[in-house]
């Protein structure tokens, strides 16, 4: 259990669109001494700068609070580079721009994405959830009826209709990306803050426990 004085900022996923997110990190009226910053995970694929963003992110963690959970799209990558697996799979969900973000190298194995130490570590040290007092920060959602102890990791990272439809109570409002959305979705079990930024959306940004919307 996680407690603060301070706010939460949480972002949603940012999908390798670097403008957007200095523009909207320059937006908040974020304290560096109280406040925690909490990205609920997919910060590559699809958007052109996810090297730029990754940068951004280490930089901030070495400056205030930062909590930086794990987005499908990172474990995908991670499956592809540990393991040399599932390749297409990656490539055709978004991957190919990661790829060009960070430069190839030629291996025996075919063509692998050059990741430097510092984001390699970055991406294996991502968490699945942060929880609060009032709050369960994850990237997809959870599971009707499972204790947050006994959730499925990979649903942690890829669950929809089966979270987003339901009115279950989690014990605590669960803060959540990965599902674009045309608008922010604040309802009394959840709060959704995809809004399709590399969709030609916004990029949303949540002030808790105000709930005061940023975007751009």
């Amino acid at each position: 259990m996680n407690k603060t004085a301070g706010k939460y900022f949480a972002i949603g996923d940012i999908h390798g669109c670097m403008g957007m997110l200095e523009a909207l990190w320059d937006s908040l009226d974020f304290n560096r001494e109280t406040d925690t910053l909490v990205f609920v995970g997919d910060y590559i694929d699809r958007g052109p700068d996810s090297k730029e963003v990754v940068d951004f992110v280490l930089d901030l963690q070495s400056t205030v609070k930062c909590i930086c959970l794990l987005g499908n799209h990172e474990q995908m990558l991670l499956t592809y580079f540990l393991h040399n697996s599932y390749k297409e799979f990656y490539l055709m969900n978004g991957g190919t721009s990661t790829v060009a973000s960070y430069g190839l190298i030629n291996s025996d194995a075919g063509k692998k994405i050059n990741i430097p130490p510092g984001h390699l570590d970055f991406f294996r040290n991502l968490i699945h959830y942060y929880e609060t007092e009032d709050y369960i920060f994850v990237h997809a959602g959870l599971k009707p009826g499972v204790p947050l102890a006994k959730q499925d990791p990979t649903d942690l990272i890829w669950i929809r209709e089966e979270f987003i439809g339901t009115e279950t109570d989690f014990g605590k409002k669960v803060v959540f990306g990965h599902t674009p959305l045309p608008r922010p979705l604040i309802s009394p079990n959840k709060i959704g803050i995809d809004t399709g930024a590399v969709y030609g959306g916004k990029l949303t940004c949540i002030k808790l426990p105000d709930e005061i919307i940023y975007q751009v």
